[in-house]
């Protein structure tokens, strides 16, 4: 199984730029899903206790606990794309048209889950963009770059797998 959960990110930028099929822009979707959903966390935890209503706060405390809890998946699949596609290359090998078939097929689901995961959280920038700290702002403005650069890659990779 490859695993890159506890690569330093020099290690796996090294890995994304060798002359190996893994990782590849599949998994760099998910490094990039993962950035945006860790600086909505940050700008979260930076605003909640800071005097806002409680139906605010609780609003707060929501999205923050769903967007810590899709950034772990996503930094899983870093990893589960990277097999997922390791499973192509073999077929492309070894299987028949069938073989290929199901393994693109199955490549695709990974990417497809991280655009709806990203949809998902994106919903959530309009009210965190006047909600956080004013001074985090910013960085929700990066969120959701990197979310939207995430569903690309990761559209690039369905399109590609299909």
């Amino acid at each position: 199984m490859v695993c890159y959960a506890n690569n330093s990110l020099s290690e796996y930028l090294e890995r994304l730029a060798a002359r190996e099929p893994v990782p590849g822009g599949g998994s760099a979707a998910a490094v990039s899903a993962a950035m945006g959903a860790a600086l909505i966390v940050m700008s979260i935890r930076y605003s909640v206790g800071k005097g806002k209503t409680r139906g605010i706060e609780a609003r707060l405390e929501k999205i923050m606990a769903e967007a810590e809890k899709v950034r772990k998946r996503f930094i899983a699949d870093i990893s589960r794309d990277a097999q997922v596609y390791l499973n192509v290359v073999a077929a492309r090998k070894n299987g028949g048209k069938a073989a290929l078939r199901k393994a693109n097929r199955a490549a695709a689901i990974v990417p497809r889950e991280l655009v709806r995961a990203c949809r998902a959280l994106l919903k959530s920038v309009p009210f965190l963009k006047k909600e956080v700290n004013r001074y985090l702002v910013s960085d929700m403005l990066a969120a959701e770059v990197f979310l939207n650069a995430a569903i690309n890659a990761a559209q690039a990779m369905v399109e590609a797998n299909q």
